[in-house]
């Protein structure tokens, strides 16, 4: 806008000193120099305003404060993860191999029992009875065959005139051996009556922690046709327990190259409410074939389970060691970040300046990240208000330190130091 426009001269101004004249009113002349001065005053603010008078402009923030360190480089064991459930490393299914009446349970529902323990007497006596009858047929085998003998002796050893025809003899010597065969079947269906008394005990065949019983005292129970008999309990041998996982092929390959290196094939479990991998043990065995379905193969570790604290069936988060102890780069979990599909770590170079370095990730250690590939030892990374450090920024930094998976302020130092830091195993 301009001023000289909107100034208004009143009709009676004179400027000081000025000679008016006769009617009291300034001369033409006065008017015009006072009227130029004005303008000129006006004029000379709009150029003070444009020129020199503008408000100066706000000053930039001061660069963000950022914590460094260089990449924590330790040995660490890596590890493959991998999820399993827990098996017996033995399980049975007791049945009864005679039947009968159950009269007696021996064992309270859940206990450990020991091999050959008694659990369950079915009714005995129908069994007695019938070893004492062949025990007793036995025996009259047993008195044909003495008198058998001593026929055959008599007549065995005649000549001359006493001799008897060969067909006697033959006949004897026949009554003999028929009476041995007598007295081996009588003998041997003592021995089956005598398993029958000793089967209406039902022992446990292998030591274990057993389940309910199915039965109850006074069931009937049939112990014919073998696998079709009635089922009165099962047992699970749970000391050593099995854990059983499946594995990718891929992984299948790197544990054998592992193992044929020499590399240890210990293995760690975690139960699904357990922070540390507590349960420690050895893989034992490897399925003769993939899964054509799935294209997995089924391996099998072993664990001590003294105390039976395991149980069969329970889920649990297992690591294999793969490769051993490797020198590996660690950073905070927290330090890396995603772009897009690639992850990235913030770096600072000398003059102060934010960038992203692609990195390849490896497990977790603790709180800590390792870095396969992308990064340097003599990187400077930043560990602290991630926020702040976007690539192509300035900022200022401050010595840290990782130690024990967390970030940790350091004081300044007069040099550079390397980052320290403790590892949990």
């Amino acid at each position: 806008m301009n001023l000289a426009h909107k100034l208004e001269i009143p009709a009676d101004y004179a400027p000081p000193g000025d000679d008016s004249g006769d009617n009291g009113r300034p001369s033409p002349r006065r008017m015009q120099i006072g009227i130029g001065a004005l303008a000129l005053v006006a004029f000379a603010g709009l150029g003070w305003k444009f020129i020199g008078g503008a408000e100066p402009a706000a000053a930039l923030p001061p660069p963000a404060v950022v914590q460094v360190a260089h990449p924590l480089v330790r040995e660490v064991t890596e590890w493959d993860d991998y999820v399993g459930r827990f098996a017996p490393s033995k399980t049975v299914e007791v049945r009864p191999r005679v039947s009968g009446a159950v009269t007696q349970i021996l064992f309270r529902d859940g206990d450990y029992v020991q091999a050959g323990q008694a659990l369950f007497v079915v009714d005995p006596r129908p069994y007695a009875a019938a070893l004492a009858e062949a025990r007793a047929d036995a025996a009259s085998a047993s008195a044909t065959l003495a008198l058998a003998r001593s026929d055959y002796a008599r007549v065995a050893g005649l000549t001359g005139d006493e001799a008897m025809a060969a067909s006697e003899v033959d006949n004897l010597r026949s009554r003999v051996r028929a009476a041995e065969a007598a007295l081996a079947a009588a003998q041997a269906r003592v021995r089956s009556r005598s398993l029958d008394v000793e089967f209406a005990t039902v022992r446990a065949p292998i030591s274990g922690r057993v389940s309910d019983r199915r039965v109850d005292a006074g069931n009937l129970v049939s112990g014919d046709a073998g696998a079709n008999a009635t089922l009165l309990t099962t047992i699970n041998a749970v000391s050593p327990i099995y854990f059983t996982f499946d594995a990718s092929e891929s992984l299948f390959l790197k544990a054998q190259r592992d193992k044929a290196e020499g590399a240890a094939s210990d293995v760690e479990v975690r139960l699904q409410d357990e922070a540390d991998y507590r349960w420690k043990g050895k893989l034992d065995f490897t399925d003769n074939g993939l899964d054509p379905n799935s294209g997995t193969i089924r391996i099998r570790a072993s664990l001590d389970n003294k105390d039976g604290f395991l149980t069969p069936g329970m889920f649990g988060n297992m690591r294999l060691a793969s490769g051993g102890m490797v020198k590996a780069m660690l950073v905070p979990d927290a330090a890396v970040r995603s772009d897009q599909t690639r992850k990235v770590v913030m770096v600072v170079g000398k003059d102060g300046a934010v960038a992203a370095k692609p990195v390849d990730l490896g497990p977790l250690v603790g709180n800590l990240r390792v870095v396969r590939k992308g990064l340097d030892a003599g990187d400077t990374v930043v560990i602290s208000n991630y926020q702040a450090a976007i690539p192509g920024s300035k900022v200022t930094t401050q010595p840290g330190r990782i130690a024990s998976g967390k970030v940790e302020s350091a004081p300044a130092p007069s040099a550079p130091v390397a980052a320290q830091a403790t590892l949990a195993n």
